[in-house]
């Protein structure tokens, strides 16, 4: 049995989909119904007994400054590529904090922090079974491992959460194949949960960690927010 001992927030994106709304916000910081989205990450992982945080921010990065008073234990992390590459860059600033780790978006709710356990068994996702078909990512499992993953989704899977965990043995691999990625080959325009699945898929092997629908949601797009959010409907 393996613990968590920190997370890793991932909330430098400029959050294309959800525009208007985040020109002037970024996107983990909008509020819904009245709470930012981040915060209710920070609090479930607080409920968990995970204080050192690690927020990665980029865009409109000032407006993060206010968790590092808010919140004891917390550290902002700039991500200086964040404009020109994809979220590979934000986990790559980071690099050397992955081992016993939590990796977690920042532009997500979690409604259920019961979600975010610190005692794991091996590397792997939180994930939600379905029967029914989806867009997101989804994952394939046999014998409690994941042997594939569709980057377009599908049916009868595990549906793929960004929330993660990884040990110190995976978290270091996940570091050297960062910087393999990241400097040798320039590959900067691939999400970081790309390189454990699809960069070097032999050397993991991750597994899951189930959940129910409603124990967190993400918002991908201004018709979502304003789904969830009736105050944001003006903005569609």
């Amino acid at each position: 049995m393996y613990r968590v001992r920190r997370a890793i927030i991932m909330a430098a994106g400029i959050g294309k989909r959800m525009q208007p709304v985040t020109l002037e916000t970024p996107k983990p910081l909008v509020k819904v119904n009245g709470v930012r989205m981040i915060d209710t990450v920070i609090r479930g992982l607080h409920e968990n007994g995970i204080t050192e945080i690690y927020v990665v921010a980029g865009h409109l990065i000032d407006q993060f400054r206010d968790l590092e008073r808010e919140y004891g234990g917390l550290e902002l992390v700039e991500n200086p590529y964040y404009a020109t590459s994809n979220n590979i860059s934000s986990l790559y600033v980071v690099r050397d904090r992955i081992g016993e780790s939590m990796i977690l978006d920042g532009d997500q709710i979690i409604y259920n922090p019961a979600v975010l356990g610190t005692a794991f068994t091996r590397s792997g996702y939180n994930a939600v079974w379905t029967e029914q078909t989806t867009e997101e990512w989804l994952m394939t499992v046999e014998q409690g491992i994941v042997t594939h993953c569709s980057r377009n989704g599908g049916s009868h899977g595990w549906q793929l959460f960004s929330v993660s965990r990884w040990t110190a043995e995976d978290g270091n691999k996940l570091k050297r194949h960062l910087e393999i990625e990241f400097e040798e080959k320039a590959n900067r325009q691939i999400y970081w949960d790309d390189v454990a699945m699809f960069c070097y898929p032999g050397e993991y092997q991750l597994g899951v960690y189930p959940m129910q629908y409603g124990d967190i949601v993400e918002i991908d797009n201004l018709r979502e927010l304003a789904d969830l959010d009736g105050s944001y409907r003006e903005y569609l």
